[in-house]
């Protein structure tokens, strides 16, 4: 396991290799802020706040939903965000054109992050990743690795993989969203947009049902991997990618004697809240 988790104590996970390219671009430009989107536990948020905190930038943050006096949100004030919540049909309408211009007149100057960090910039800012993967396993006397598995909620981490690994190794991405959010889409027009082929990763469905879905299954191997490993795991995410890839084992789907890189991605501070519902669903019956 790749622990991005530990990189930082509030700019964590993938989160900076999304957001650096940006911020770069950003300061390059001589902006006045950045402005971005997320819901009211977002983890890209959460870091896009706190490193305006501790580099000196503005920042403001498009909410998903209406107004939910939640910790993230307490802590995006807290690192000096200004929040705008702009319901749910407002969101949905993100990716039409024109949608950044009235918020870029309402702050001028500043340079617009796409939800996630995502794009090119952001994939390419995940690039090193795989360099950081095999120094480290080098380091322990792996010469080599079989593939790549990972949470997948916008693709943008898996695409940097994939132009990292140069079709070295398959990437495994785990969805965080059910197929049809557009993820798919999302991955092979960043790959169209660098002038790679569209190969090279395989997509599996782990979203449980929905996004932010949560059961008996993923509370139970989440628990039990953190007791038997000893890491702490984020429930919509990396403890989905895990459950999906434990189940893939189960169905002969892997080759024994595969080794694989398993990435933790972050989100951590997203999972106080949910830390009641994980206990009350590992302790209720099997619904199998």
């Amino acid at each position: 396991m790749l622990h991005l988790e530990e990189i930082d104590a509030l700019i964590s996970g993938n989160k900076w290799f999304k957001l650096a390219p940006h911020l770069e671009r950003a300061w390059q430009d001589g902006a006045d802020g950045v402005v971005s989107l997320g819901g009211a536990h977002s983890n890209h948020l959460h870091a896009l706040a706190a490193a305006g905190k501790r580099f000196g930038f503005p920042t403001v943050g498009l909410l998903r939903g209406e107004p939910q006096d939640t910790e993230t949100a307490q802590e995006l004030q807290a690192f000096g965000m200004q929040l705008h919540w702009l319901g749910y049909g407002a969101y949905r309408s993100r990716h039409q054109a024109g949608f950044w211009a009235p918020w870029l007149q309402r702050y001028p100057g500043y340079v617009a992050v796409p939800e996630g960090g995502g794009g090119l910039e952001g994939a390419r800012g995940c690039m090193g990743l795989v360099m950081m993967i095999r120094e480290q396993l080098e380091s322990i006397g792996w010469k080599d690795y079989d593939a790549l598995w990972l949470a997948a909620g916008t693709g943008t981490t898996l695409a940097g993989l994939v132009l990292g690994e140069v079709g070295r190794h398959p990437v495994y991405g785990a969805l965080a969203v059910p197929p049809g959010h557009g993820v798919d889409k999302q991955v092979r027009a960043i790959l169209q947009q660098a002038g790679v082929p569209d190969e090279g990763y395989h997509l599996v469905d782990a979203s449980r049902g929905g996004f932010a879905r949560l059961d008996v299954a993923v509370a139970r191997c989440l628990l039990e991997t953190e007791q038997e490993a000893g890491v702490t795991l984020e429930p919509l995410y990396t403890a989905k990618a895990l459950l999906a890839l434990r189940e893939q084992v189960e169905a002969g789907g892997i080759p024994r004697g595969s080794r694989l890189v398993v990435l933790h991605t972050g989100g951590l501070q997203g999972r106080r809240s949910l830390e009641l519902r994980l206990q009350q669903l590992a302790s209720a019956p099997d619904p199998r």
